[in-house]
């Protein structure tokens, strides 16, 4: 297996992250970028730390939402594993279970 190929395997063994982690990541920084999901004429300021997500991860995780603002969420694991912090890194390990629960707290906006 070449090196590339063997990376998102390394990523997992190092971390016990799973693509759906990932998935629910790109999820959370879409959020965080932009937590009105680009509906006009709402405007939403949110005091990310009390959601748990300290200063510099939120400004890192505000940059990859923008980037991967209308993407699916399924990003390949090595492509967004290179764009985090250290701290990011660290938060995303901590905190891989619960973001999911991040996007609860935000009313669907595309659907019924």
């Amino acid at each position: 297996m070449s090196q590339e190929h063997n990376q998102p395997l390394q990523i997992h063994d190092i971390t016990g992250l799973q693509p759906k982690h990932f998935a629910d990541l790109v999820r959370t920084a879409q959020l965080v970028f932009d937590p009105t999901a680009g509906v006009s004429g709402r405007n939403i300021k949110v005091d990310w730390e009390e959601f748990g997500i300290p200063r510099d991860v939120a400004d890192n995780l505000k940059s990859l939402g923008q980037q991967y603002q209308y993407a699916s969420p399924h990003v390949p694991v090595e492509i967004i594993w290179s764009q985090l912090t250290a701290e990011t890194r660290i938060w995303f390990v901590a905190n891989k279970d619960k973001l999911w629960q991040l996007e609860e707290a935000f009313p669907a906006l595309d659907e019924d």
